[in-house]
């Protein structure tokens, strides 16, 4: 795994971005899954509108491929995105309504078995939990930093308070 990392680290052409959720400081109502992907489509949509990844150009779009997770749920989340969007002020309170435009489809599932890019996700999210949570298999062998060797590929102007770009919601 750790060449495989290796090998997605040099490919120059992708940007990984990274959402975390907190779940200590959440209510019980608090939905996951939405915030989540919220998150996540809206640095992916910040990422191609201030063209932040290798060979960004101002008039880029984007789509969106997903394991075979909830398609439905997710395509109608972008939807209402695409008209209603709202983003927190930075620095003062209340929110604008910025809607959802470079993202030009809704979600495409994958099955993991068959999409190697769906995969190469699934190793980098394993490998973020791990450096956060890491199991007693990482840590015996060493493997807890193994989340950093992506360095050169990910995103790491998703999130200011992060050197690596991880965003912790």
């Amino acid at each position: 795994m750790r060449n495989y990392l290796d090998e997605l680290a040099k490919l120059n052409s992708i940007s990984i971005t990274n959402i975390v959720v907190d779940k200590r400081d959440k209510p019980d109502s608090y939905d996951i899954f939405e915030a989540a992907w919220r998150t996540l489509f809206q640095r992916f949509e910040n990422t191609l509108t201030h063209c932040n990844y290798p060979g960004g150009y101002k008039r880029s779009f984007g789509i969106v491929f997903t394991d075979a997770t909830a398609g439905k749920k997710l395509s109608s989340m972008m939807r209402k995105m695409a008209v209603h969007n709202p983003v927190p002020n930075r620095g003062r309170s209340g929110y604008r309504n910025i809607p959802i435009q470079r993202i030009i489809e809704d979600p495409s599932e994958r099955d993991s078995k068959a999409s190697l890019p769906i995969q190469a996700c699934d190793v980098a999210a394993y490998f973020l939990h791990q450096s956060l949570k890491p199991n007693s298999y990482i840590r015996r062998k060493r493997a807890v930093k193994y989340f950093e060797r992506l360095e050169p590929v990910l995103n790491t102007l998703a999130s200011s308070k992060n050197e690596l770009g991880v965003v912790v919601i």
